[in-house]
């Protein structure tokens, strides 16, 4: 009998781990749909046991600070993103682990003792900037947290899907994989001596039914959503994502 009982225990775990891991990669996924097709944000997923912390890696394409118009070609900033599918409020604890997250990856990015020579030859030539996606919301504490970090900082709350959209009468809106619940900016990100200067803006765009999400804008102009087309620079983007690779397996092991 506790042999069964034993045996139970063990399933309905593996089965809740399952569950949550399913859960949680369904929420990455998502995640990187919503920034690729509202944000002007490539990236691409590197979940799992070797991803040294880091869920979405890869591109935010905005405003050089020197642009002369909004036509202007875009920079790329370099976007590390880790995910949450809590069913709890966000703690500050986790803007503290995204935040060693970051060091550890300008540390090993940067490192000289590396055998690679390419990969020392390829320190980071891009600005930083950090993102925590979260199913649930965040805690007051966090959001001070966050303000007071010195590393440039997104907070993105993109609630769960409502089990029923038909109240809603404008499609687009309705569309579950379009949602975003918040975007909160820190002031090293988004402030007049951060990173963007002061020039780009999270505002919340409402449409006429009534609902809404942030939108990007620059110098109180709209910015349309944006990432360069792959098949003119695919060779110079595959030799980035092996160099990342080696990143991610370093800062694995830096984690450990």
């Amino acid at each position: 009998m506790a042999t069964k009982l034993r045996s139970s225990t063990r399933l309905l775990s593996t089965a809740a781990s399952s569950t949550t891991v399913f859960r949680g990669t369904a929420f990455e996924n998502r995640a990187q749909s919503i920034l690729q097709n509202n944000l002007s944000m490539s990236l691409r997923r590197v979940g799992g046991k070797s991803d040294g912390g880091i869920d979405l890696l890869g591109w935010w394409w905005l405003p050089p600070l020197d642009a002369i118009d909004i036509n202007t070609p875009r920079r790329r900033l370099r976007v590390l993103a880790q995910c949450k599918a809590e069913k709890k409020k966000i703690g500050p604890k986790f803007v503290r682990e995204l935040e060693g997250v970051l060091h550890r990856y300008l540390t090993v990015s940067s490192s000289s003792h590396s055998s690679d020579t390419r990969q020392r030859n390829m320190a980071p030539q891009y600005p930083l900037v950090a993102l925590f996606i979260s199913e649930s919301p965040y805690t007051r504490a966090t959001l001070l947290r966050a303000q007071s970090s010195p590393v440039p900082l997104v907070l993105i709350h993109i609630p769960p899907v409502p089990t029923s959209l038909d109240t809603l009468t404008d499609k687009d809106e309705g569309d579950g994989d379009k949602w975003i619940g918040s975007a909160v900016w820190n002031p090293a990100l988004a402030g007049i001596g951060g990173l963007l200067g002061g020039e780009v803006e999270v505002r919340w765009e409402r449409s006429l039914v009534g609902w809404g999400r942030p939108g990007l804008w620059w110098r109180n102009q709209k910015l349309s959503n944006w990432t360069p087309e792959m098949d003119s620079s695919l060779e110079i983007e595959e030799l980035h994502l092996q160099h990342e690779d080696l990143l991610l397996e370093e800062l694995a092991q830096e984690a450990t």
